[in-house]
């Protein structure tokens, strides 16, 4: 069977309620459960040596609270379980979602006419092994990876900046914009993964689960 087949057949959970992430696993063809995290998302970006490292870390906290609160269900474990975290990346600050408009308009100033990264962690889990009642004892395997891509901005005058928090769309993203919707009106240049600037690296998520698939049997 192919893989895709393979992936949907043994049960895929997302450990995200971002439309961005679920739009890019469908694209590729992943039938998954959503079920959102209830870690509180508040590690220390200053405490990393790296964003990378911080990304990292909290998409496995959130993706090990996820896992716990299924293995408390006891309905079965999915054979892969899914769980990112994205933070834009200006000048060595990390930059997550906006606290307010006002925040957001101080985001966007600092961003105007200037390169970032958008840093995404990842990390995949699945049953230790086969038999249901030791994966269930045992911790998960576990593989993580992050994935950066360089954004340009144009510069952006204050009237352009308040036209766009106007539309709400800054609030629930992180550095306060969306590429694929009015923000990619601000990108003059990218230079990487579009898809992870979305939100989820594609093309090395497809990389990482065809290695970490290929000595498991059908």
């Amino acid at each position: 069977a192919g893989l895709t087949e393979r992936l949907n057949r043994r049960g895929i959970v997302l450990a995200s309620k971002s439309p961005r992430r679920r739009e890019i696993l469908s694209q590729i063809g992943l039938k998954y459960t959503i079920r959102g995290s209830s870690f509180e998302e508040d590690l220390d970006p200053k405490k990393f040596d790296s964003p990378s490292l911080y990304v990292v870390e909290t998409a496995k906290q959130k993706a090990l609270d996820v896992w716990s609160q299924l293995v408390k269900e006891d309905k079965g474990l999915p054979g892969l379980l899914i769980a990112a975290d994205t933070v834009v990346v200006n000048k060595g600050k990390v930059l997550e979602k906006p606290k307010d408009e006002e925040h957001a308009k101080i985001m966007l100033r600092s961003l105007s006419g200037n390169s970032h990264e958008v840093v995404t962690g990842v990390v995949l889990m699945k049953p230790f092994g086969e038999d249901e009642k030791e994966s269930k004892n045992a911790k998960p395997l576990i593989r993580t990876f992050s994935e950066s891509t360089k954004v340009q901005f144009c510069t952006m005058t204050n009237s352009m900046i308040d036209a766009y928090v106007e539309t709400k769309e800054p609030m629930d993203k992180a550095g306060g914009y969306g590429i694929q919707a009015k923000g990619g009106t601000f990108v003059s240049g990218i230079q990487g993964c579009y898809f992870n600037v979305m939100g989820f690296p594609m093309h090395r998520f497809c990389a990482e689960i065809i290695d970490w698939t290929k000595t498991q049997k059908d």
